[in-house]
């Protein structure tokens, strides 16, 4: 039997696919942020380029990209994408 792995996206590895399991977030106003961004359950996400700080990460979600501090991502769960 297979486990699944959840792992905070800020850690998810560069060009390797993931779909979102929850994203929680205190605050109503960062929830819907999160949602409109198309952060739904399910969804596929692949980080795609890590700044030079390192605190900011590019991501490929839904036809676009976003960019993400790792303060957000860390509270966004995700499992590798089969």
């Amino acid at each position: 039997m297979l486990k699944t792995v959840f792992i905070p996206l800020s850690e998810s590895k560069i060009n390797k696919p993931y779909k979102i399991f929850r994203v929680k977030v205190d605050n109503n106003m960062t929830l819907r942020r999160m949602l409109d961004l198309g952060m739904l359950r399910g969804a596929e996400i692949k980080a795609i380029h890590k700044s030079p700080m390192g605190n900011l990460t590019a991501y490929f979600i839904k036809g676009t990209v976003i960019a993400l501090r790792d303060s957000d991502a860390k509270n966004i769960l995700v499992y590798k994408a089969p």
